[in-house]
């Protein structure tokens, strides 16, 4: 008996035990932090969650080891001596340490902020240069996660069983060789069953959407999951189109069309078009408000303030609401930064898959600073990290952007000292310069600014560490600090010639990973941001009530500032266009968009059913056009 179980077999299952009690040892940390978001476990949901967490573990496991299980099978004598072994204990401990260990690990953390399990998308974006120093942060800041990687890095290292002997229980000789072949053979079989999620013709290899199988919860679904699966699943997924095509060329135009022809909209829209071409010939800035959740402004929720001593953290912020026409129901698209840019600058939504990730976003498009390009604009886009960090800068420039200012611009002015030591220049000096190279800019210009601050880990400068609101959560004195950076900013420029002839957009990417009211934590909730529009001399004021979202940006941008050539966008000019849908479209394992009666949803797999609402139908029609210009690589109207 005790000759069994040191057979290459025997000590194979053994390993991979081992690994299922790590995967269930992180998934119980993974929990441990983000409870609040994942919700509470019912006693009957527990036998489909584990069920679903046992297909999972198991491919990830495989994905992980395959090519272990293989090295360990391999019907060779030597494949029990010692060196052989020392090199299976390497590759077990480091390959499994890593994409096991450390990936579900910081998963732990790093779902806090995305709402979503670390897949390849996140190792394609994570080129930038302070990625390092944030690493150290993020382990400083949770140090018993660290603490718990080492010991499940000790338990893997017993769990393989460094001196215990390796041998067969068959003398070499053809039986020997003929049951290690037919043993290999099997895992080999098994382990790609096990990687498929089934053996039957009908199973179709499992994908990150299989886990709603077990949970209708989006957020229990992230539960299911584990890595390497999220990350070696994903990797080159984004090259891949695959869609449903429920609908017809003709239908399909009838349901929803991407294509906007002002022109002609404006013949069957009179009484809608008052404010079409109102700004025309104006500048254009775009605020993009990092993690500017609507729960942060008492103008926006003052029902979460009305019996509190801090009467919210955006003062300015509101002030210019009330004086400028307020979007109080603005929705962002996503729940990523990355997301965000294509929505806002481009009206093209992200789904399974960012948009800028996909390699299909490099092909033909007109984007809100192309168009405008086009008719005379210089355009800029300003964010004050490095230049290129965080993909911002590549896709602002695919997006038509002429000119990039970073922070190598900043410091080349200004100096090295208002480095904010993470993320880039703080936000209330590198307003202050965007105002000052806008003054030297040929008009009309279009720009975007997209403000860092407001971000993990949550610093503001140590000049007012004291004097700002400490606030409910952990970002809420970096929204104060950004909020009188965007005061003194107006302040100085105010008065200037360029300022005054300027719409000022001001849309957050993404609600805050840090939330304290409960409904912030739901959908819609979740994706419920600041946006507005200003113009200093009052030419735009009040306020829209019905749903709005980020991919309405474009379209009402071009239609204040009068353009009448068609262009390509998923949402509506919320001032000249009521036919279209009102509605945010969102994707966060399902198809949701919101609307103002409720929520809107399908699943993808699955054709229409019979009793399929109109919006359903449209959303559906939306998807469907969406994938057909992935796959076309073409975001334009066509001629």
């Amino acid at each position: 008996m005790q000759r069994l179980l040191h057979t290459p077999l025997a000590l194979l299952l053994r390993r991979i035990l081992t690994l299922y009690v790590v995967l269930w040892l992180c998934r119980i940390l993974f929990y441990s932090y983000n409870h609040v978001q994942l919700g509470a476990i019912g006693w009957p949901e527990v036998g489909a969650l584990l069920r679903g967490a046992l297909l999972f573990d198991t491919a990830s496991v495989l994905y992980a080891n395959a090519l272990f299980v293989v090295l360990s099978l391999l019907p060779f004598e030597f494949c029990c001596g010692p060196r052989y072994q020392k090199m299976l204990f390497w590759y077990y401990t480091a390959v499994n340490f890593v994409l096991i260990v450390a990936a579900n690990l910081a998963d732990a953390v790093y779902f806090h902020y995305t709402q979503k399990r670390i897949t390849a998308d996140e190792f394609l974006f994570a080129d930038n240069d302070n990625s390092l120093l944030l690493v150290f942060k993020f382990m400083g800041e949770n140090w018993p996660l660290l603490l718990a990687a080492l010991a499940l890095g000790v338990l893997l290292v017993i769990g393989f069983g460094r001196r215990t002997r390796c041998e067969s229980i068959l003398n070499p000789g053809w039986s020997y060789y003929t049951l290690s072949t037919v043993t290999l053979c099997l895992a080999a079989g098994l382990s790609i069953a096990g990687i498929r999620g089934g053996v039957t013709r009908a199973t179709r290899p499992i994908t990150l959407s299989n886990a709603t199988l077990y949970t209708p919860d989006p957020g229990k679904a992230n539960l299911i999951l584990s890595n390497p699966f999220c990350i070696l699943r994903t990797i080159g997924h984004s090259g891949k189109v695959r869609y449903r095509k429920d609908f017809s060329e003709e239908r399909l135009q009838e349901l929803f069309s991407p294509e906007h022809r002002p022109a002609a909209d404006s013949v069957r829209n009179v009484a809608a078009d008052t404010l079409r071409g109102a700004l025309r010939g104006r500048n254009v800035l775009i605020f993009i408000l990092e993690s500017m959740s609507a729960e942060h402004s008492a103008h926006l929720r003052p029902d979460l303030y009305a019996d509190r001593p801090e009467q919210g953290f955006t003062p300015f912020l509101d002030s210019l609401m009330r004086s400028g026409l307020t979007f109080r129901r603005m929705y962002a698209n996503g729940t990523r930064s990355i997301q965000a840019m294509p929505s806002i600058l481009g009206s093209i939504p992200s789904f399974k898959t960012p948009f800028v990730l996909m390699p299909q976003a490099l092909g033909r498009s007109r984007q809100l600073p192309a168009i405008l390009a086009d008719q005379g604009y210089s355009t800029l886009f300003f964010c004050g990290s490095e230049r290129g960090s965080m993909g911002f800068g590549a896709y602002a420039r695919s997006a038509g952007v002429e000119r990039l200012v970073s922070r190598e611009d900043y410091e080349k002015a200004h100096g090295t000292n208002d480095f904010d030591g993470y993320w880039g220049i703080w936000d209330e000096e590198f307003l202050q310069f965007a105002g000052e190279e806008l003054r030297t800019v040929a008009q009309p210009f279009f720009a975007t600014l997209f403000t860092l601050s407001a971000h993990h880990p949550f610093v503001v400068p140590e000049r007012y560490a004291t004097a700002l609101p400490e606030g409910y959560t952990r970002i809420h004195k970096g929204i104060a600090y950004d909020d009188m950076a965007f005061r003194r900013f107006f302040a100085r420029f105010g008065h200037e010639k360029w300022f005054r002839n300027t719409l000022f957009v001001f849309v957050a990417d993404h609600v805050s990973s840090e939330k304290f009211a409960p409904e912030s934590r739901e959908y819609p909730g979740s994706h419920h941001i600041v946006g507005f529009l200003y113009t200093p001399d009052g030419a735009l004021q009040g306020e829209i009530g019905e749903v709005t979202q980020q991919l309405d940006i474009m379209p009402t941008v071009l239609g204040l500032l009068g353009n009448d050539q068609p262009y390509f966008a998923f949402g509506r000019d919320l001032l000249s266009e009521p036919d279209r849908p009102r509605w945010a479209l969102s994707y966060d394992g399902q198809f949701r968009a919101w609307t103002d009666r409720g929520p809107v949803e399908f699943d993808d797999a699955l054709p229409p059913a019979p009793t399929e609402s109109a919006m359903q139908q449209r959303y559906r029609a939306l998807v469907q056009q969406y994938y057909s210009h992935i796959e076309r690589k073409s975001y334009v109207v066509d001629d």
